[in-house]
Protein backbone atom coordinates (compact mmCIF):
# COMPACT_ATOMS: atom_id res chain seq x y z
CA UNK A 1 0.00 0.00 0.00
CA UNK A 2 1.34 3.48 -0.71
CA UNK A 3 0.48 6.54 0.72
CA UNK A 4 -0.93 10.04 -0.50
CA UNK A 5 2.93 11.14 -0.21
CA UNK A 6 4.07 8.79 -2.45
CA UNK A 7 1.59 9.56 -4.87
CA UNK A 8 2.89 13.47 -4.56
CA UNK A 9 6.51 11.68 -5.31
CA UNK A 10 4.65 9.81 -8.33
CA UNK A 11 3.86 13.55 -10.06
CA UNK A 12 7.05 14.80 -9.60
CA UNK A 13 9.18 11.57 -11.00
CA UNK A 14 8.16 12.04 -14.08
CA UNK A 15 8.02 12.02 -18.21
CA UNK A 16 9.38 9.59 -19.75
CA UNK A 17 10.74 9.44 -24.01
CA UNK A 18 8.73 8.70 -26.28
CA UNK A 19 9.64 7.27 -30.57
CA UNK A 20 9.91 8.35 -33.46
CA UNK A 21 12.69 7.02 -34.87
CA UNK A 22 14.34 10.17 -32.53
CA UNK A 23 15.44 10.28 -29.25
CA UNK A 24 14.49 11.32 -25.66
CA UNK A 25 15.13 15.03 -26.11
CA UNK A 26 12.76 15.15 -29.86
CA UNK A 27 10.05 14.66 -27.02
CA UNK A 28 10.20 18.29 -25.36
CA UNK A 29 7.26 19.75 -26.06
CA UNK A 30 5.53 17.44 -28.29
CA UNK A 31 1.37 16.87 -27.85
CA UNK A 32 1.40 13.33 -27.10
CA UNK A 33 3.87 13.79 -23.73
CA UNK A 34 2.22 16.56 -22.48
CA UNK A 35 -1.06 14.95 -22.62
CA UNK A 36 0.85 11.95 -20.48
CA UNK A 37 1.91 14.28 -18.37
CA UNK A 38 -1.48 16.18 -18.18
CA UNK A 39 -3.14 12.42 -17.07
CA UNK A 40 -0.29 12.17 -15.21
CA UNK A 41 -0.68 14.91 -13.10
CA UNK A 42 -4.42 14.03 -12.02
CA UNK A 43 -2.85 11.43 -9.63
CA UNK A 44 -1.88 8.45 -11.83
CA UNK A 45 0.21 6.84 -10.39
CA UNK A 46 1.89 5.75 -14.12
CA UNK A 47 1.15 5.33 -17.70
CA UNK A 48 1.67 4.80 -21.12
CA UNK A 49 0.68 5.64 -24.62
CA UNK A 50 1.34 4.53 -27.84
CA UNK A 51 -0.27 6.45 -31.21
CA UNK A 52 -0.33 4.85 -34.78
CA UNK A 53 -0.34 7.34 -37.66
CA UNK A 54 -1.85 6.67 -40.97
CA UNK A 55 1.55 5.30 -42.39
CA UNK A 56 1.74 2.93 -39.74
CA UNK A 57 4.61 5.21 -37.73
CA UNK A 58 4.21 4.66 -33.62
CA UNK A 59 4.74 7.84 -31.62
CA UNK A 60 5.21 6.69 -27.82
CA UNK A 61 4.83 8.79 -24.31
CA UNK A 62 4.93 7.73 -21.19
CA UNK A 63 4.96 9.56 -17.42
CA UNK A 64 4.56 8.98 -13.88
CA UNK A 65 6.41 5.97 -12.23
CA UNK A 66 6.56 2.29 -12.60
CA UNK A 67 5.77 2.01 -9.00
CA UNK A 68 5.52 4.39 -6.25
CA UNK A 69 8.19 2.72 -3.96
CA UNK A 70 10.84 1.76 -6.16
CA UNK A 71 9.97 4.38 -9.05
CA UNK A 72 11.56 3.70 -11.96
CA UNK A 73 10.35 4.30 -15.81
CA UNK A 74 6.73 2.69 -16.99
CA UNK A 75 8.04 0.21 -19.64
CA UNK A 76 7.08 1.26 -23.17
CA UNK A 77 6.04 -2.74 -23.56
CA UNK A 78 4.50 -3.06 -20.45
CA UNK A 79 2.12 -5.90 -20.39
CA UNK A 80 -1.86 -4.70 -19.53
CA UNK A 81 -5.02 -6.13 -18.17
CA UNK A 82 -7.43 -4.51 -20.57
CA UNK A 83 -10.67 -4.80 -18.63
CA UNK A 84 -13.50 -4.84 -20.91
CA UNK A 85 -11.08 -4.63 -23.89
CA UNK A 86 -11.19 -7.98 -24.46
CA UNK A 87 -15.35 -7.57 -25.30
CA UNK A 88 -14.30 -6.39 -28.66
CA UNK A 89 -12.61 -9.53 -29.13
CA UNK A 90 -15.13 -11.78 -27.75
CA UNK A 91 -17.65 -10.32 -29.78
CA UNK A 92 -15.34 -10.63 -32.99
CA UNK A 93 -15.03 -14.24 -32.40
CA UNK A 94 -18.49 -14.49 -32.01
CA UNK A 95 -19.50 -12.66 -35.50
CA UNK A 96 -17.12 -14.66 -37.25
CA UNK A 97 -19.09 -17.63 -36.12
CA UNK A 98 -22.06 -15.82 -37.64
CA UNK A 99 -20.12 -15.55 -41.19
CA UNK A 100 -19.71 -19.40 -40.82
CA UNK A 101 -23.44 -20.10 -40.35
CA UNK A 102 -22.25 -21.78 -37.09
CA UNK A 103 -24.16 -18.80 -34.97
CA UNK A 104 -27.26 -16.39 -35.45
CA UNK A 105 -27.54 -13.09 -33.99
CA UNK A 106 -31.13 -14.18 -33.50
CA UNK A 107 -30.32 -17.56 -32.27
CA UNK A 108 -31.85 -16.96 -28.55
CA UNK A 109 -29.95 -17.69 -25.30
CA UNK A 110 -32.25 -20.46 -24.07
CA UNK A 111 -31.10 -22.08 -27.55
CA UNK A 112 -27.14 -22.66 -26.20
CA UNK A 113 -27.46 -22.54 -23.10
CA UNK A 114 -31.10 -23.42 -21.83
CA UNK A 115 -31.95 -23.00 -18.13
CA UNK A 116 -29.32 -20.96 -17.54
CA UNK A 117 -31.23 -17.55 -17.81
CA UNK A 118 -34.38 -17.94 -15.71
CA UNK A 119 -35.56 -17.18 -11.96
CA UNK A 120 -36.50 -13.54 -10.78
CA UNK A 121 -38.16 -12.98 -14.30
CA UNK A 122 -35.27 -13.48 -15.78
CA UNK A 123 -36.01 -15.42 -19.61
CA UNK A 124 -33.42 -17.27 -21.86
CA UNK A 125 -36.38 -17.25 -24.72
CA UNK A 126 -36.36 -13.95 -24.67
CA UNK A 127 -33.10 -12.26 -25.54
CA UNK A 128 -30.86 -13.11 -28.86
CA UNK A 129 -27.16 -13.26 -29.15
CA UNK A 130 -27.61 -9.47 -30.97
CA UNK A 131 -28.79 -8.37 -27.10
CA UNK A 132 -25.92 -9.72 -25.37
CA UNK A 133 -23.57 -8.28 -27.80
CA UNK A 134 -25.03 -5.16 -27.94
CA UNK A 135 -25.45 -4.90 -24.04
CA UNK A 136 -29.87 -4.65 -24.93
CA UNK A 137 -30.66 -7.97 -23.11
CA UNK A 138 -31.83 -5.92 -19.84
CA UNK A 139 -29.46 -9.12 -17.86
CA UNK A 140 -28.98 -7.63 -14.23
CA UNK A 141 -24.74 -7.10 -14.07
CA UNK A 142 -23.05 -9.79 -11.82
CA UNK A 143 -20.01 -7.53 -10.77
CA UNK A 144 -22.70 -4.37 -9.49
CA UNK A 145 -24.23 -7.78 -7.22
CA UNK A 146 -20.85 -9.06 -6.34
CA UNK A 147 -19.94 -5.30 -5.13
CA UNK A 148 -23.22 -3.77 -4.13
CA UNK A 149 -21.54 -4.18 0.16
CA UNK A 150 -19.46 -1.36 0.47
CA UNK A 151 -17.54 -4.10 2.91
CA UNK A 152 -16.26 -5.35 -0.38
CA UNK A 153 -14.00 -2.78 -1.72
CA UNK A 154 -11.97 -2.55 0.65
CA UNK A 155 -7.98 -3.14 0.90
CA UNK A 156 -8.63 -5.84 3.12
CA UNK A 157 -11.24 -7.45 1.19
CA UNK A 158 -9.22 -7.45 -2.04
CA UNK A 159 -6.40 -8.82 -0.36
CA UNK A 160 -8.72 -12.16 0.55
CA UNK A 161 -10.48 -12.82 -2.36
CA UNK A 162 -7.92 -11.80 -4.84
CA UNK A 163 -7.35 -15.75 -5.89
CA UNK A 164 -10.59 -16.44 -5.66
CA UNK A 165 -11.94 -17.87 -8.97
CA UNK A 166 -15.60 -18.10 -9.63
CA UNK A 167 -16.75 -19.76 -13.16
CA UNK A 168 -19.25 -18.62 -15.75
CA UNK A 169 -22.07 -20.34 -14.50
CA UNK A 170 -21.18 -19.10 -10.85
CA UNK A 171 -21.65 -15.43 -12.28
CA UNK A 172 -24.18 -16.03 -14.25
CA UNK A 173 -25.97 -17.56 -11.38
CA UNK A 174 -25.51 -14.60 -9.31
CA UNK A 175 -27.32 -12.09 -11.74
CA UNK A 176 -30.04 -14.53 -12.16
CA UNK A 177 -30.82 -13.70 -8.03
CA UNK A 178 -31.99 -10.07 -9.53
CA UNK A 179 -34.43 -8.98 -11.75
CA UNK A 180 -33.73 -7.85 -15.10
CA UNK A 181 -34.27 -4.46 -15.73
CA UNK A 182 -36.72 -5.19 -18.84
CA UNK A 183 -37.12 -8.09 -20.75
CA UNK A 184 -36.42 -7.54 -25.13
CA UNK A 185 -40.15 -7.78 -27.02
CA UNK A 186 -41.16 -11.81 -26.94
CA UNK A 187 -41.77 -10.74 -31.00
CA UNK A 188 -38.27 -9.21 -31.83
CA UNK A 189 -36.02 -9.18 -29.61
CA UNK A 190 -33.69 -8.16 -31.69
CA UNK A 191 -35.22 -5.02 -32.13
CA UNK A 192 -34.66 -3.86 -28.37
CA UNK A 193 -32.76 -0.77 -28.62
CA UNK A 194 -33.08 0.32 -24.54
CA UNK A 195 -29.07 -0.20 -23.23
CA UNK A 196 -27.54 -0.63 -20.28
CA UNK A 197 -24.21 -2.10 -19.68
CA UNK A 198 -24.01 -5.78 -18.07
CA UNK A 199 -21.11 -7.83 -17.38
CA UNK A 200 -23.03 -10.78 -17.20
CA UNK A 201 -23.78 -10.36 -21.02
CA UNK A 202 -20.18 -11.73 -22.21
CA UNK A 203 -19.91 -14.06 -19.66
CA UNK A 204 -23.30 -15.16 -21.74
CA UNK A 205 -21.50 -14.74 -24.84
CA UNK A 206 -18.58 -16.74 -23.44
CA UNK A 207 -20.15 -19.91 -22.87
CA UNK A 208 -21.99 -19.81 -26.61
CA UNK A 209 -18.71 -19.84 -27.89
CA UNK A 210 -17.61 -22.38 -26.60
CA UNK A 211 -20.80 -24.36 -27.14
CA UNK A 212 -20.64 -23.40 -30.48
CA UNK A 213 -17.34 -24.52 -31.28
CA UNK A 214 -16.53 -27.23 -28.96
CA UNK A 215 -13.73 -24.74 -27.36
CA UNK A 216 -13.31 -22.60 -24.95
CA UNK A 217 -13.54 -18.90 -25.58
CA UNK A 218 -10.19 -18.34 -24.96
CA UNK A 219 -9.14 -20.73 -27.59
CA UNK A 220 -11.22 -19.65 -30.10
CA UNK A 221 -9.82 -15.98 -29.31
CA UNK A 222 -6.09 -17.63 -30.54
CA UNK A 223 -6.48 -19.07 -33.14
CA UNK A 224 -8.96 -16.55 -34.86
CA UNK A 225 -7.31 -13.41 -33.83
CA UNK A 226 -4.09 -13.55 -31.79
CA UNK A 227 -1.97 -15.66 -34.04
CA UNK A 228 -3.73 -14.62 -37.33
CA UNK A 229 -2.53 -11.09 -36.16
CA UNK A 230 0.52 -12.00 -34.75
CA UNK A 231 -0.34 -10.51 -31.25
CA UNK A 232 2.45 -12.44 -29.49
CA UNK A 233 1.89 -10.52 -26.45
CA UNK A 234 -1.71 -11.02 -26.04
CA UNK A 235 -3.14 -13.63 -23.82
CA UNK A 236 -5.60 -14.70 -21.67
CA UNK A 237 -5.28 -15.17 -18.17
CA UNK A 238 -7.72 -18.41 -17.18
CA UNK A 239 -7.02 -18.74 -13.27
CA UNK A 240 -3.84 -16.66 -13.18
CA UNK A 241 -3.47 -13.74 -11.08
CA UNK A 242 -0.14 -12.30 -12.28
CA UNK A 243 0.48 -10.32 -15.39
CA UNK A 244 3.97 -11.27 -17.38
CA UNK A 245 6.88 -8.87 -16.65
CA UNK A 246 7.63 -6.42 -17.78
CA UNK A 247 4.49 -4.81 -16.40
CA UNK A 248 3.78 -1.67 -13.88
CA UNK A 249 2.28 -1.66 -10.38
CA UNK A 250 -1.28 -1.08 -10.85
CA UNK A 251 -3.35 0.65 -8.12
CA UNK A 252 -6.64 1.34 -6.48
CA UNK A 253 -7.82 3.82 -4.39
CA UNK A 254 -10.38 2.30 -2.77
CA UNK A 255 -13.58 4.60 -1.11
CA UNK A 256 -13.27 6.22 1.75
CA UNK A 257 -9.61 6.54 1.53
CA UNK A 258 -6.91 8.68 0.09
CA UNK A 259 -3.97 6.22 -0.37
CA UNK A 260 -3.60 4.03 -3.07
CA UNK A 261 -3.42 0.23 -2.45
CA UNK A 262 -1.23 -2.08 -4.46
CA UNK A 263 -3.64 -4.44 -6.85
CA UNK A 264 -1.46 -5.80 -9.00
CA UNK A 265 -2.28 -9.84 -7.97
CA UNK A 266 -6.00 -10.70 -8.91
CA UNK A 267 -7.85 -13.23 -10.65
CA UNK A 268 -10.10 -11.92 -13.92
CA UNK A 269 -10.03 -14.14 -16.31
CA UNK A 270 -13.48 -14.58 -17.86
CA UNK A 271 -15.30 -13.53 -21.45
CA UNK A 272 -15.79 -10.08 -19.67
CA UNK A 273 -12.44 -9.28 -19.04
CA UNK A 274 -10.07 -11.72 -19.31
CA UNK A 275 -7.55 -10.23 -21.44
CA UNK A 276 -3.81 -9.05 -21.07
CA UNK A 277 -2.14 -7.12 -24.24
CA UNK A 278 0.33 -4.37 -24.92
CA UNK A 279 -0.23 -0.67 -26.49
CA UNK A 280 1.38 -2.21 -29.71
CA UNK A 281 -0.53 -5.07 -29.82
CA UNK A 282 -3.97 -3.15 -29.09
CA UNK A 283 -3.26 -1.21 -31.92
CA UNK A 284 -2.87 -3.81 -34.41
CA UNK A 285 -6.19 -5.85 -33.47
CA UNK A 286 -8.17 -2.23 -33.58
CA UNK A 287 -7.04 -1.50 -37.10
CA UNK A 288 -6.97 -4.88 -38.14
CA UNK A 289 -10.67 -5.11 -36.73
CA UNK A 290 -11.53 -1.71 -38.85
CA UNK A 291 -9.91 -2.90 -42.28
CA UNK A 292 -11.81 -5.71 -42.77
CA UNK A 293 -9.05 -8.10 -41.79
CA UNK A 294 -10.99 -9.90 -39.05
CA UNK A 295 -14.54 -9.47 -40.40
CA UNK A 296 -16.50 -9.91 -43.75
CA UNK A 297 -18.18 -6.69 -44.53
CA UNK A 298 -21.49 -7.54 -43.77
CA UNK A 299 -20.55 -8.53 -39.94
CA UNK A 300 -18.49 -5.44 -39.69
CA UNK A 301 -21.77 -3.87 -40.52
CA UNK A 302 -23.42 -5.42 -37.89
CA UNK A 303 -20.90 -4.94 -35.84
CA UNK A 304 -20.93 -1.06 -35.99
CA UNK A 305 -24.80 -1.26 -35.96
CA UNK A 306 -25.57 0.78 -32.72
CA UNK A 307 -28.15 1.84 -30.38
CA UNK A 308 -27.87 5.01 -28.06
CA UNK A 309 -25.28 4.42 -24.94
CA UNK A 310 -25.87 7.30 -22.69
CA UNK A 311 -23.66 5.92 -20.17
CA UNK A 312 -20.44 4.91 -21.94
CA UNK A 313 -17.97 7.50 -22.06
CA UNK A 314 -18.90 10.46 -24.41
CA UNK A 315 -21.92 11.29 -22.89
CA UNK A 316 -25.37 11.04 -24.18
CA UNK A 317 -24.06 11.37 -28.22
CA UNK A 318 -21.97 7.86 -27.31
CA UNK A 319 -23.44 4.90 -29.42
CA UNK A 320 -23.18 1.16 -28.98
CA UNK A 321 -22.81 -1.58 -31.55
CA UNK A 322 -21.87 -5.28 -30.81
CA UNK A 323 -18.74 -5.26 -28.82
CA UNK A 324 -17.82 -1.30 -30.21
CA UNK A 325 -18.73 1.77 -29.26
CA UNK A 326 -19.08 4.82 -30.85
CA UNK A 327 -18.53 8.56 -30.17
CA UNK A 328 -18.28 11.96 -31.87
CA UNK A 329 -14.77 13.45 -31.92
CA UNK A 330 -13.48 17.52 -32.98
CA UNK A 331 -10.56 16.56 -35.66
CA UNK A 332 -12.71 12.91 -36.69
CA UNK A 333 -15.21 13.90 -39.21
CA UNK A 334 -16.55 10.31 -38.92
CA UNK A 335 -15.68 9.74 -35.18
CA UNK A 336 -14.03 7.00 -33.26
CA UNK A 337 -14.39 3.49 -32.50
CA UNK A 338 -13.73 2.58 -29.28
CA UNK A 339 -14.63 0.65 -25.52
CA UNK A 340 -12.55 0.78 -23.30
CA UNK A 341 -11.73 -1.47 -19.93
CA UNK A 342 -11.09 -1.08 -15.76
CA UNK A 343 -9.78 -3.60 -13.58
CA UNK A 344 -8.44 -3.37 -10.40
CA UNK A 345 -5.70 -1.02 -10.60
CA UNK A 346 -5.46 -0.28 -14.80
CA UNK A 347 -7.46 1.27 -17.15
CA UNK A 348 -7.41 0.31 -20.57
CA UNK A 349 -8.05 3.37 -22.80
CA UNK A 350 -8.06 2.82 -26.42
CA UNK A 351 -9.69 4.52 -30.35
CA UNK A 352 -9.45 3.62 -33.86
CA UNK A 353 -10.99 5.77 -37.23
CA UNK A 354 -13.45 3.63 -38.56
CA UNK A 355 -10.98 3.35 -41.68
CA UNK A 356 -8.34 1.75 -39.55
CA UNK A 357 -5.84 4.34 -40.29
CA UNK A 358 -5.15 5.88 -37.02
CA UNK A 359 -5.13 4.82 -33.47
CA UNK A 360 -4.02 4.71 -30.31
CA UNK A 361 -3.83 3.05 -27.47
CA UNK A 362 -3.08 3.83 -23.81
CA UNK A 363 -3.08 1.74 -20.01
CA UNK A 364 -3.12 3.73 -16.55
CA UNK A 365 -2.20 2.11 -13.70
CA UNK A 366 -4.31 3.43 -10.96
CA UNK A 367 -8.34 3.16 -10.78
CA UNK A 368 -10.04 4.83 -8.00
CA UNK A 369 -13.77 3.55 -6.51
CA UNK A 370 -15.63 6.29 -4.56
CA UNK A 371 -13.59 8.97 -5.52
CA UNK A 372 -15.92 10.68 -8.44
CA UNK A 373 -14.14 13.99 -9.15
CA UNK A 374 -10.56 13.00 -9.08
CA UNK A 375 -11.72 9.59 -11.38
CA UNK A 376 -13.25 11.61 -13.76
CA UNK A 377 -10.56 14.15 -13.75
CA UNK A 378 -8.47 11.12 -14.66
CA UNK A 379 -10.43 10.00 -17.40
CA UNK A 380 -10.97 13.65 -19.05
CA UNK A 381 -7.51 13.82 -19.83
CA UNK A 382 -7.03 9.98 -20.87
CA UNK A 383 -9.66 10.61 -23.04
CA UNK A 384 -8.30 14.03 -24.45
CA UNK A 385 -4.87 12.27 -25.11
CA UNK A 386 -6.10 9.97 -27.22
CA UNK A 387 -8.52 11.63 -28.71
CA UNK A 388 -5.62 14.05 -29.60
CA UNK A 389 -3.16 11.26 -30.84
CA UNK A 390 -6.03 9.76 -33.33
CA UNK A 391 -7.68 13.04 -34.53
CA UNK A 392 -5.80 16.10 -33.15
CA UNK A 393 -3.14 17.85 -35.23
CA UNK A 394 0.40 16.39 -34.98
CA UNK A 395 2.67 19.29 -32.88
Amino acid sequence: MAGAGALGVATVLGSGAWALGGDAGSAIGSRLQRDADAVRDTGASGLIVQARDVDGRNREARAGVRDLDEGGRVPFDAYYRIGSDAKTFVAVVALQLVAEGKLALDDTVEKWLPGVVTGHGNDGRRITVRNLLQHTSGLPNYTDILFSDPKELTPENYRAKRFTVRTPAEQVALAMTRAPGWLPDAEDPGSETRWAYSNTNYVLIGMIVERATGRPWEQAVHERIIEPLGLRHTLTMGTSAYVPLPTATAYVQFPGRDDLTDTTLQVDGGADGGIVSTTSDMNTFLRALMDGTLLPAKQLEQMRTTVPAPDMSGGDKARYGLGIAWRPVAGCDAGVWYHGGTSFGTISEAAVTPAGDASAAAAVFTTRFGDEQRSAEQDKATYDMIENAVCGKRR
